[in-house]
Parts: structure tokens; C-alpha cells; sequence
């Protein structure tokens, strides 16, 4: 008889029976977690991570607060290239900071407070006083954690957008603006100004994009249906606004294909998301700069 041959799958199965194999378990996610996060150092790209969980929802556009908290927690653990969750927040944040998680309220897809709520309790894991922590979207300007915030959390839903193709992080620090309407020229064209007018580029540390449930088409200001949402079930994260956008786009961009049976760009376009790397320097747009890295479900991912 032939040597036998000892598979990975042999060797989880006689682990598993072990008195160490939590442990063991745990080291090979871990491992197989910064062997990604290692590949996208190596190239020199920035660093998107992509998440998906067929459980994220409960109902739909009813999230599972459990799942969003696990997801968030690899993502982020990915992104930083840590191993728990609680290293890779420590990273950003301080106990001595003030924090302040930059929602989005539009009824039809909100951030949620399910994920609202994810993203407060490893804050305050990292040791911020809750006080110092502030959820907000319309009334950032007034709200005082805002006005003295050291560090911003940015999320939001992914959807399209009437005057700026898409509404994703770039365009969610709008309202740190006094007049969001000075910047609805040209497609939004110069939405990244917004960045470094208001001294938001420093201070965001994290972008969270939203892809539970997207808005792939809209018609006029304000439009929704949900024949034009479907549940993706999934989370984009980034330190870049820009590279997490450019993901986000092509994300849409793909549904629509798939749902309209042939190539419809976005309209308007959104070169928001292009200018924002080639005339204003906020970030990185180009999908041969970008390393996504793409952890769990995988049906139906469209990128």
C-alpha cells in the first residue's frame, strides 16, 4: 500500500479530538487572518475589507445585532491585521479621546442603531468614557461631542444617490458643512473638499460602509423603492473613505448589470468617488491600488 496522505482535513479532524483544540482552532483563523492581511502589506495597496454573513438580517432591513457585532469585529480585526477585535480599536483610539460615529438617518436605509450600537461598545471597550461618545447625523455642527471630537467614526448605507451618484462615506461628513447644498454642483464633484475644510480627513479614523441591504437604482431626489433593494448582506470597511467608495461602486454598478440585463452606469456618475483621488488627494480610487480582502458568504458577491 501507498503512503497515506495526511490533508488539512485529516489533520482538523484528529485536532478537533484534542484537549487543545479551541486553542488550536483559533490559532489557524487567527493565522489565516493575517496571512491576508499580510499579502495586502506586501503589495503596498490600501487595504478594503469586505464581509458577508447570510444571517446579517433578521427581516428585511431588520439587522442581527449578534452577527453585525461579529462581523464588525473581523472586519476590523482584518483591517488592522490583530487578532481580536478589542487590538485593532486600540489602534485607532485612545481612552482619553472623544468620539463622535458619524450615522445617517434617511429613513428608507438608515445606518441602524443595531450598528450604531456595534461600533459604541468597542469604543468604549477602548476605554472612552460613554459620555465622550456621540451618535449623530444632521446635527453634528450643534452637537458638543461633535465640536470637540478628537476621532470620527464614518457609516453609512450605500445607496444611489440623485446629485452625486452615490452616497457613500465621502458624501457622509456632508453635514459637518453649514450649507450641504454648496456642494451639490457638478455631480458633487468637489465633495472632497469637505475633507479638509472642516479638518475631517485627520480625524476620521474609520469608514464603515453599509452593504446590508443597498439602494442599486433611484429616480429623482429622495426616490426609493425596495424593487431596488436587495439584501448583500455585507460590510465594507476601510481607513480610506475613498477606496471603500470605489468598492461600493462597483458593487452597484454590478447589480445593476445583473438586474437590468445589460451595462447601465450610474446617474448621474459618480466622479465624486474618481476626484476625490485625482484632484483632491483624499484617497485612492484606482481598483490596482485597492486590496480587497473578502471574508465570509461568497454567493452572490458580485466583485
Amino acid at each position: 500500500m501507498g503512503k497515506k496522505i495526511i490533508t488539512r482535513r485529516d489533520f482538523l479532524k484528529v485536532a478537533a479530538m484534542t484537549p487543545f483544540a479551541g486553542a488550536w482552532a483559533c490559532s489557524v483563523k487567527t493565522a489565516e487572518r493575517k496571512e491576508s492581511a499580510g499579502k495586502l502589506e506586501e503589495a503596498g495597496k490600501v487595504k478594503v475589507v469586505l464581509i458577508r454573513d447570510e444571517n446579517a438580517l433578521l427581516s428585511f432591513k431588520k439587522p442581527n445585532p449578534d452577527v453585525i457585532q461579529r462581523m464588525l469585529d473581523e472586519a476590523v480585526a482584518t483591517l488592522f491585521g490583530e487578532s481580536h477585535a478589542a487590538a485593532a480599536w486600540k489602534r485607532i483610539i485612545t481612552p482619553s479621546d472623544i468620539v463622535g460615529i458619524k450615522s445617517n438617518v434617511w429613513r428608507p436605509i438608515p445606518t441602524t442603531r443595531e450598528v450604531e450600537q456595534a461600533i459604541k461598545r468597542r469604543i468604549m471597550d477602548a476605554g472612552v468614557a460613554e459620555e465622550n461618545i456621540g451618535v449623530d447625523d444632521r446635527g453634528v455642527r450643534r452637537n458638543p461631542v461633535f465640536q470637540n471630537a478628537t476621532v470620527l467614526i464614518n457609516a453609512r448605507p450605500a445607496r444611489t444617490h440623485h446629485w452625486s451618484g452615490m452616497g457613500g462615506c465621502i458624501k457622509n461628513h456632508i453635514m459637518f458643512a453649514p450649507q450641504a447644498s454648496a456642494y451639490h454642483g457638478d455631480s458633487c464633484a468637489d465633495l472632497a473638499t469637505l475633507w479638509t475644510e472642516f479638518n475631517l480627513k485627520e480625524r476620521t479614523k474609520l469608514n464603515i460602509l453599509l452593504m446590508l441591504n443597498p439602494l442599486f437604482h433611484g429616480i429623482g431626489p429622495h426616490h426609493y423603492s425596495d424593487k431596488y433593494v436587495w439584501e448583500y448582506k455585507g460590510i465594507l470597511v476601510s481607513q480610506d473613505p475613498v477606496a471603500v467608495d470605489s468598492i461600493g461602486v462597483q458593487i452597484l454598478q454590478a447589480k445593476r448589470r445583473e438586474f437590468f440585463g445589460e451595462d447601465r452606469p450610474l446617474q448621474p456618475p459618480a466622479k465624486h468617488v474618481f476626484l476625490s483621488d485625482t484632484r483632491h488627494n483624499l484617497g485612492v480610487s484606482s481598483p490596482d491600488k485597492i486590496q480587497l480582502i473578502k471574508l465570509g458568504w461568497q454567493e452572490g458577491i458580485l466583485i
